[in-house]
């Protein structure tokens, strides 16, 4: 029995040691998943859902930009113009898959829960096919993340200003027209009455930094959801009013060229490019989303309603203003038409 004992061990004895080395590397393996699921698990909780991930999208596309389009269709041309933002709305969607794609490859590959533009440029330049840019990716990193302070920077500086002409237009075209004087101020000419309410643009602007201060700190993406919101739902009412008043009474547009000149057409991809300023959102979004997978079709979806909203309203605004339209459409409409109303 001792004999027989002993050959069991000895036959036994490298199953067992080859179990638990097998069972030793799965509980490493175990645990490195366990740790990346966490990872993802604590994201996705904290996440934004896919309605606000498609609210951000839209807000982020949809600002000035979208009202300047008119003027770049005259750039362009009737025909040209409107075929040119489809193609660029196209190649935009395309290179934000692109971008979202490079990130899921390098965020499976080294275990990571999201990646920034810069982490992903400066992995794709290590990995990448090409030798001579692997030791250049810290160089990548810096030229992406310059680029996108310069874009941004540059986008919110004309909000600002978009902001403040708007509500001095606002402010100032309300008081004139509903201010009552006395007997004294009557006699008094419209130039001296124009001048009374024309407060410098600065003014408003500064009477704006407080608000804007207060949302420079909101860095959860979930609590600006609400703000976006409403921005959207203002944009609305904006766009319902623009568009119900271009669309009555098109003239003929024969005289209106179908493709500008050449000359004009550099332009056209100015404001264009300026209208597509969301790009910078593809990544921070998809990184705060709970169900990632989901990203492309929200993805799909908002840039489509943006591409078509960029197309009608450039083509209508061109076609109801003409030669005439200037660089932002709102100064096309009627100044006093509501303020004679109310």
């Amino acid at each position: 029995m001792d004999v027989g004992e002993e050959i069991d061990m000895e036959v036994m004895n490298p199953l067992i040691e080859k179990t638990h080395s097998s069972e030793e590397m799965s509980d490493e393996e175990q645990d490195s998943e366990l740790a990346g699921l966490h990872l993802r698990q604590t994201g996705d909780e904290q996440g934004i859902s896919f309605t606000q991930t498609l609210i951000h999208l839209l807000k982020g596309n949809i600002g000035t930009g979208l009202l300047g389009l008119p003027l770049a269709i005259k750039n362009a041309g009737l025909m040209l113009g409107p075929i040119s933002l489809v193609i660029m709305g196209v190649v935009a969607i395309h290179c934000m898959h692109i971008v979202v794609r490079c990130s899921h490859h390098f965020c499976q590959r080294f275990k990571k829960h999201g990646l920034s533009y810069g982490d992903t440029v400066t992995f794709a330049m290590e990995h990448g096919p090409f030798p001579c840019l692997r030791s250049k990716a810290p160089f990548g990193r810096v030229t992406v993340e310059f680029f996108l302070i310069i874009t941004q920077l540059g986008f919110c500086s004309v909000y600002f200003v978009f902001l403040a002409a708007n509500m001095k237009q606002l402010v100032e075209g309300f008081m004139r027209n509903h201010t009552s004087y006395s007997d004294l101020n009557m006699t008094r000419n419209m130039q001296d009455h124009n001048e009374d309410w024309n407060i410098d643009a600065r003014i408003y602007m500064l009477s704006l930094l407080p608000f804007l201060i207060c949302f420079v700190f909101i860095r959860d993406l979930k609590y600006l959801a609400v703000f976006s919101f409403m921005a959207n739902l203002s944009m609305a009412v904006s766009l319902v009013i623009i568009y119900q008043y271009i669309i009555r009474g098109i003239p003929h547009p024969k005289e209106l060229p179908l493709i500008a000149s050449w000359k004009k057409y550099p332009l056209f991809f100015g404001s264009a490019i300026f209208a597509f300023e969301g790009i910078g959102l593809v990544l921070p979004l998809e990184n705060k989303m709970k169900q990632r997978k989901q990203f492309p079709q929200a993805l799909n979806i908002g840039m489509g309603i943006v591409t078509a909203l960029y197309v009608s309203l450039g083509t209508l605004g061109y076609l109801h203003f003409g030669d005439s339209v200037q660089g932002s459409i709102t100064l096309n409409l009627p100044q006093n038409i509501w303020f004679s109303e109310g």
